[in-house]
């Protein structure tokens, strides 16, 4: 019997046997256990824990991880030969960082940075703040910023001014996510998962008030902040 956890389940039935226990058949006609702590949406999406405020999944957890391999396959290519620096700005990005790190095939360094635009807020205010610098020296090194999700674009200009202004010898961006129509710069990415709806989002690391960071997908927020 399969066990696999919500996320990726569509369920298309709904059974109980005799000892009582529910059992979901899902649209390639497995059987799993249900998992007492989802909850099925009205797509039939089962989600990773029972939340009104989780809406629709905009990216679900085979996409972002056949995405993320493919980004650690161009990386490694990219910078054969080479050792790249990873700077992941925190929170939100420590998910993919993870992750991402794991699909590249070559020697690597990782540093944190944590930078405050949002708050508690599901909109970034402009005004961008750092709360934690790197450990690394970036003299010389082959910088690749890693984020979560591009918004305005304005918390992401003040890191590449930032950090270049450390002379690195090479400076690319990798963002999982680009939310779509709200850029206020134009800035070049050479790298990046997907581009999705502008609607406010959360899950593989993307936080409402510090919640929702451990969703295995991403799906859009219906709840208020």
């Amino acid at each position: 019997m399969a066990t696999d956890l919500p996320g990726d389940l569509v369920v298309t039935g709904r059974d109980t046997d005799d000892a009582g226990v529910v059992r979901d058949t899902d649209d390639a006609g497995v059987v799993h256990d249900t998992v007492d702590a989802g909850v099925v949406d009205e797509s039939g999406f089962v989600h990773h824990f029972d939340e009104p405020a989780l809406g629709p999944v905009v990216v679900g957890e085979a996409d972002i991880r056949r995405r993320i391999i493919e980004l650690g396959d161009q990386i490694t290519a990219d910078y054969a030969g080479r050792a790249p620096l990873l700077i992941c700005v925190l929170k939100g990005a420590f998910v993919f960082l993870a992750d991402l790190a794991r699909a590249i095939r070559l020697p690597l360094e990782v540093d944190f940075m944590a930078v405050s635009s949002y708050g508690a807020s599901t909109k970034s205010s402009g005004v961008v703040r750092i709360v934690k610098d790197l450990d690394i020296d970036l003299l010389g090194r082959h910088v690749i910023l890693v984020e979560d999700i591009v918004d305005s674009g304005l918390t992401l200009t003040y890191l590449r001014r930032n950090l270049a202004a450390r002379q690195p010898a090479s400076l690319e961006v990798c963002a999982l996510f680009v939310r779509q129509g709200n850029q206020k710069t134009e800035e070049e990415l050479r790298y990046v998962g997907f581009e999705i709806p502008p609607a406010f989002v959360l899950g593989y690391g993307l936080d409402v008030g510090e919640r929702f960071r451990n969703l295995p997908y991403v799906c859009e927020f219906r709840g208020s902040a």
